[in-house]
């Protein structure tokens, strides 16, 4: 009897011995020694890829896109449609994305797709809707934007629908109403979407992109808005 109280003591004490030790090693010292080499060989993903303006406040994070509206004149109207602030460059369409039209500070609301089919009327109908719309909101006085101009991206949400790049070719169709609305050089305004544009990765996967949030942020900072 003594011997079997002795022999569970000893395996008890065993058990408890290497619960303690895998503690430490596994739930301390292996989650340390990751943050440390991802703080210090990728600190800026590490730390969710945040973006912050001139002054040092993250204003979101380059891996999640934002809208740039105007305030709601009825905020308690669910039905009241947003409208797009014409100052800041646009991201793709979606109705995943929170609100910004500071850029400060973004709500995520939702993520995902339409997963409506290529025909689907109500899809056609939102694209025709959303063609329109940006036709008329980047045509300016002396610039006057053509419907074969507008680009897929620019009525098209993406699968996540919260993108938060959007094409050259889309950013270059907004730089006349931008440069308009801010009362900036076109040239200026050019040249910040040329300069926050990005190639493809490694010279040959996926397509150049413009990060909405990173350029509205260099807009934001060069307009002192």
């Amino acid at each position: 009897m003594n011997n079997s109280v002795g022999n569970t003591a000893r395996l008890l004490w065993a058990g408890l011995r290497a619960l303690l030790v895998l503690t430490i090693v596994c739930g301390v010292l292996y989650p340390l020694a990751v943050t440390g080499i991802a703080q210090v060989a990728f600190g800026d993903k590490a730390n969710g890829s945040e973006i912050k303006d001139k002054s040092g406040q993250v204003v979101g994070s380059s891996l999640i896109g934002q809208t740039y509206n105007l305030p709601k004149q009825n905020p308690d109207d669910p039905e009241e449609a947003a409208k797009p602030d014409l100052k800041w460059f646009q991201p793709r369409p979606s109705n995943g994305l929170g609100s910004n039209s500071v850029n400060t500070q973004y709500s995520l609301i939702l993520s995902g797709a339409t997963n409506k089919a290529a025909d689907n009327p109500d899809l056609v109908k939102l694209v025709e809707d959303a063609k329109a719309a940006v036709i008329a909101d980047n045509s300016t006085a002396t610039y006057k934007v053509k419907p074969s101009d507008v680009p897929a991206d620019a009525v098209t949400s993406s699968g996540s629908g919260l993108d938060p790049d959007i094409s050259p070719a889309y950013a270059e169709l907004q730089i006349h109403r931008v440069a308009e609305q801010n009362k900036l050089d076109v040239k200026q305004v050019e040249k910040l979407v040329a300069d926050h544009t990005t190639g493809r990765t490694l010279g040959f996967m996926g397509e150049p992109r413009v990060n909405v949030l990173e350029l509205n942020t260099a807009l934001k900072a060069l307009t002192k808005s």
